[in-house]
């Protein structure tokens, strides 16, 4: 695993509003073997002049070897990203203090602390929590760098999503905790689905979505990028996303798309957000990744060469536990990990 190291503030404090979410319905490189894979660590330097690496590619018994960018052809790059069995697993964001963070997160938002583990010889700690197991639910992953109290979250990054069933009993639970509410709940512009904004005690804001149960309570992750229909023909092609929906607010200057892998009201999705005249943010130091199953982390890669993706970590297993991974840069510089499914599902035991 990669430790994911603290970065130096980016220059820019561009900081915009979040949005409402678009709703169709009411409502030096190292490694533990021994350890669950934290292959998501991989680092949030991003390192200068990567190249397209060699690699083989198997396929109905045949081998191809060749640039990445070559071996596999637009047609069939996009058949196999359709049919490939991906999910979203979690998300890694820092944090800086893991004990109040999870406090929070337990005692307000009614997750559950699956695992801890500390890793003193690499100076950090992790936790994951979320509403069911780590194989079947979208978790997140907190990381505190030991000593690191405070991170720039930057204009970039949105907020959360999490649905629960009454949003004005659990803003006041929240405000009882002394947890900061930046929306009171109400209905949103324009719709019925009650909704409230809080912060957490790193300033990552949460929405709460007012609905009946769900099997994926945390439902959204909400990232701005410059090019809305750039991003939304990448994430269809090189991640087998679907644009759930599509929506325009011309009165205040922005439009967002839901990207995922199923119906928003059963499954995580990626809100992407595009505030008009506003083609490239700070993406601050707090925020790290996402993490995606797939099937074959080779032929991923090649899709997302294929389709504007930068790759960042060649595909191939990691030393010593041998979980195949790839991780890419989407085309506003947005970082994703592929992981390999049945690799990963190992791991987990």
């Amino acid at each position: 695993m990669v430790r994911i190291l603290p970065m130096a503030a980016a220059s820019s404090s561009l900081h915009l509003a979040s949005f409402r979410p678009c709703l169709r319905f009411s409502p030096s490189f190292s490694y533990h073997p021994s350890r669950r894979l934290t292959l998501f660590h991989l680092g949030s330097v991003i390192p200068q002049g990567v190249r397209a690496a060699k690699f083989i590619i198997k396929s109905e018994g045949n081998s191809i070897e060749g640039n990445m960018a070559r071996a596999i052809s637009q047609e069939s790059a996009l058949e196999w990203v359709k049919k490939d069995n991906r999910r979203m697993l979690h998300v890694v964001y820092r944090v800086g203090d893991l004990d109040k963070t999870i406090k929070f997160y337990t005692e307000c938002l009614g997750m559950k602390l699956l695992r801890k583990r500390d890793i003193p010889e690499e100076r950090y700690t992790n936790a994951f929590l979320g509403y069911g197991p780590e194989d079947s639910h979208f978790v997140v992953e907190l990381t505190y760098n030991y000593g690191v109290d405070k991170y720039d979250i930057g204009a970039g990054f949105g907020h959360f999503g999490v649905a629960v069933e009454d949003v004005a009993k659990t803003v006041d639970l929240v405000k009882a905790k002394g947890g900061k509410v930046t929306r009171e709940p109400g209905p949103v512009k324009g719709g019925n689905t009650v909704i409230a904004f809080v912060e957490d005690p790193d300033g990552y804001k949460f929405e709460l979505l007012e609905r009946g149960p769900t099997p994926e309570p945390l439902c959204q992750l909400m990232l701005r990028v410059g090019d809305l229909d750039r991003a939304i023909q990448f994430y269809e092609k090189a991640f087998g996303m679907e644009l759930l929906c599509k929506r325009d607010n011309p009165e205040y200057k922005y439009t967002i798309a839901m990207m995922g892998y199923g119906p928003e009201d059963k499954n995580v999705v990626l809100e992407l957000t595009y505030n008009y005249g506003v083609t490239e943010y700070d993406k601050g130091n707090a925020y790290a990744q996402i993490a995606i199953g797939t099937d074959d982390v080779y032929k991923t890669a090649a899709a997302i060469k294929l389709y504007g993706g930068k790759i960042m970590r060649e595909p191939g297993p990691l030393p010593g536990i041998n979980t195949k991974i790839t991780a890419c840069l989407d085309p506003d510089g947005w970082k994703s990990v592929f992981v390999d499914n049945i690799d990963f599902l190992k791991e987990l035991e």
